[in-house]
């Protein structure tokens, strides 16, 4: 299915002129010219976490079971702290979007967020069944559509025989003779 509808929008999507620009999608893009690629501090910043905290009157906040201690001054007030879910033991607390320090580990019981998935999945989830369902599904839709349309008909000679007949075309369009 991914398959075709990717052969639809590159084929067809991305050339036709769009009902609201008149301009075909793909020469839009391009006429943007090159677009700039972000720095790496910037992509890194964007696939941080983030959760809202209320600082306790010792100065510590908790994440995931885990106290840090933030800034003295910051008691009482909620702060926003920001987070790679693979490495809870770096905390950057933020006021109101402006960054303010560093919360440092006070006690650490979880080194990584609980939603946080790892990248590799665990070598018994990995095990395979040996049937690729998509393949098959995607051989039946083949073999279906082989089986709707006589190509061999539409051109009006049978390579299997190497002999001319008459083509569907032509039976539409009283093209053929009549038996």
């Amino acid at each position: 299915m991914n398959r075709l509808f990717t052969a639809w929008v590159e084929q067809v999507y991305h050339r036709r002129p769009h009902s609201e620009t008149d301009v075909a999608p793909l020469a839009r893009w391009s006429a943007g010219g090159p677009f700039p690629l972000p720095s790496t501090d910037a992509l890194a910043e964007a696939f941080l976490w983030a959760e809202q905290r209320t600082v306790s009157k010792t100065a510590l906040v908790s994440l995931q079971g885990n106290s840090y201690q933030v800034d003295p001054a910051l008691a009482g007030r909620r702060v926003e702290l920001v987070f790679d879910p693979f490495d809870l033991t770096r905390i950057e607390v933020r006021l109101a979007g402006t960054p303010v320090g560093a919360a440092l580990p006070h006690r650490i019981t979880r080194h990584a967020h609980v939603k946080a998935r790892p990248e590799t999945p665990p070598a018994a989830l990995a095990a395979a069944t040996g049937i690729n369902y998509a393949r098959l599904l995607d051989d039946a839709h083949h073999a279906e559509l082989a089986q709707r349309v006589n190509y061999a008909a539409l051109t009006g000679t049978d390579p299997a025989a190497g002999t001319a007949q008459t083509g569907q075309l032509e039976l539409l369009t009283d093209g053929g003779t009549d038996s």
